[in-house]
C-alpha cells in the first residue's frame, strides 16, 4: 500500500516470549514519553575507433569527449519510473540506497528542537551512517525533502501531528527540516506536556503536536499509568481530545504502539464514573476497531474536507526480536548497523491485523484520508532506533545500564534525523 487508502490484509499473531518482552519494555519506555542511470548493457553502448597516427593526448581527448557525449545521452533518459504522485505511487515498494554524500538537512546538534530521547549521536551513538540511507521506490522517484517548498505549503496554516511518542517524532522531525530557514526573530517554540506548538511568525503557521496516544479517551492520557494492566480505554468517546482539533488545517494522526502492551486491553463504553467498573477485556484488534471507527465518525462529522486535509501515519515497527532478521545472537536492535535487505521482510513488531483494520475504516469514511504508509520501508531499518542511546524516566542511561541492552535499548523509537524525515519526505510529496 501507497500513500493511498488501502491497507495489505493478513495476520500476525504475536508469540508469548515477544509478549513478555513487550511488556517490560513498553512499560518503562511508554511511561517516559533519482532516477538511475541505464546499465553498462544498455542499447546505447558503442565502440570507439581511433584513427592511427594521433597521439597519444589526442586519443584520450577524443575518447573524453564520447565518454562524456555518452554520459549525457544516458542521463537524458529516464527509466521507468515516474515522478511522484499521491495515489499513484507505492511506498512499501522499494529499497533503501546508501549515500556517502547525503547530508540531512539538520542534526541533534544544529536542531534546537529535539528531545534527548532521540538525539542519539549527541547521547554518545558511535556511528551515523543509519542517516546516509535513502528510501528508493521501485515504481516512481521520491522527491527529496524541499524545505522552502513546505514552508510554501504550509503558508497560512495550522499543521497538527496528532498521536503518540512516534507521532510526536514525526513532528520534531517535520520542524527540524524547516527551522534552520527561519529567522530567530520570526519562530518560537511553545512545549506542553498534551499540546505543543511552533510559530513561523512570518509565514502565519503552526506546526503543532497534540499528545493524544489512543486518539479516543483514556485513564492513562495525562496521568500515565505505567502498568497497561491498569490502563481503561473510553472506546467511544473522543471529545476530550477531539475539541482541540477543530479549525486546523492539516490533520496528521498515529496510533499504534500503545495497543501492543498486550493481548487484551480493557475497554469502556460511557463515562470513568466509579472507576474501572464496566470495563471489558477485548483482543487489541477488536477495541482497536471500536476506537478507529470512534476517531473516522468524528472526523466524518466534523471535518469540511474543502478545508482541512487528513493524513493518517501507519504503524511505526518495533524491533524487540533479533531472531526475526535471523540474527539469533543479537541483543534486540542493539548494535545493528546496515539495514535488512530481505525484502518483503515482515517482524513480530508489526501486526498485520492493525493494518488491516485502518484500510477497512478509512476505506467506508466520506472524509479522504491520505494514509501515510510508513510500515514496510520502517521495518528494514532495524539499524536506526535510539538503542541505548537515549533516556530514561528523564535521565540519559548510565554506563550499567548500557551495558545490559536486552533490558534497556530502546527499540521502539528513532534517532533524528533518521528514519521519520523519509516518513516526512513522503507526507511532503503528498501534500
Amino acid at each position: 500500500m501507497g500513500v493511498i487508502t488501502k491497507s495489505p490484509r493478513g495476520n500476525l499473531s504475536f508469540s508469548i516470549v515477544v509478549v513478555l518482552v513487550f511488556s517490560f519494555t513498553f512499560i518503562v519506555l511508554l511511561y517516559t514519553e533519482r532516477i538511475n542511470l541505464l546499465s553498462s548493457t544498455t542499447v546505447f553502448n558503442s565502440k570507439s575507433c581511433v584513427k592511427r597516427g594521433y597521439s597519444k593526448s589526442t586519443k584520450n581527448l577524443i575518447q573524453d569527449e564520447r565518454n562524456a557525449t555518452e554520459e549525457n545521452r544516458l542521463k537524458s533518459i529516464l527509466d521507468d519510473r515516474f515522478i511522484f504522485e499521491a495515489g499513484e505511487c507505492n511506498t512499501a515498494r522499494g529499497k533503501w540506497v546508501y549515500n556517502q554524500s547525503f547530508e540531512p538537512l539538520y542534526t541533534d546538534l544544529s536542531c534546537p528542537y529535539l528531545d534527548r530521547q532521540v538525539s542519539c549521536v549527541k547521547n554518545g551513538k558511535p556511528d551515523s551512517d543509519y542517516r546516509r540511507w535513502e528510501w528508493q521506490l521501485d515504481g516512481c522517484v521520491l522527491p527529496r525533502f524541499d524545505a522552502k517548498l513546505a514552508l510554501e505549503k504550509i503558508r497560512g496554516k495550522r499543521v497538527m501531528f496528532v498521536g503518540d511518542s512516534l507521532q510526536r517524532g514525526q513532528w520534531q522531525s517535520f520542524v527540524c527540516l524547516v527551522e534552520f530557514l527561519i529567522p530567530k526573530d520570526q519562530k518560537s517554540m511553545r512545549r506542553g506536556r498534551v499540546h505543543s506548538v511552533f510559530t513561523i511568525k512570518d509565514h502565519n503557521a503552526t506546526i503543532e503536536f497534540y499528545w493524544a496516544p489512543y486518539l479516543i479517551d483514556s485513564n492513562t492520557d495525562v496521568q500515565i499509568i505505567g502498568d497497561p494492566k491498569k490502563r481503561i480505554l473510553r472506546v467511544d468517546s473522543i471529545e476530550k481530545h477531539a475539541k482541540h482539533w477543530i479549525g486546523v488545517d492539516v490533520l496528521v494522526y498515529n496510533t499504534y504502539v500503545w495497543w501492543m502492551t498486550g493481548t487484551k486491553i480493557k475497554s469502556l463504553w460511557g463515562s470513568f464514573a466509579n472507576g474501572e467498573d464496566g470495563y471489558e477485556e477485548l483482543d487489541a484488534s477488536v477495541s482497536y476497531r471500536i476506537a478507529l471507527k470512534t476517531w473516522a465518525n468524528w472526523i466524518d462529522s466534523n471535518i469540511d474536507q474543502n478545508k482541512t486535509r487528513v493524513f493518517f501515519t501507519t504503524m511505526s515497527p518495533t524491533h524487540q526480536r533479533s531472531a526475526d532478521w535471523n540474527n539469533k545472537g543479537g541483543m534486540k536492535c542493539y548494535n545493528e548497523t546496515k539495514p535488512i535487505m530481505k525484502k518483503g521482510h515482515w517482524g513480530t513488531g508489526s501486526d498485520k491485523r492493525i493494518m488491516s483494520v485502518v484500510r477497512s475504516v478509512i476505506g467506508k469514511m466520506k472524509v479522504p484520508v491520505t494514509v501515510v504508509n510508513i510500515t514496510q520501508l520502517s521495518e528494514y531499518r532495524v539499524d536506526a532506533h535510539s538503542s541505548v542511546y537515549t533516556e530514561m524516566l528523564g535521565r540519559l542511561l548510565t554506563d550499567e545500564q548500557k551495558a545490559d541492552p536486552m533490558k534497556f535499548a530502546d527499540c521502539i523509537h528513532w534517532c533524528l534525523p533518521g528514519v521519520p524525515d523519509t516518513w516526512n519526505q513522503i507526507f511532503l510529496a503528498s501534500l
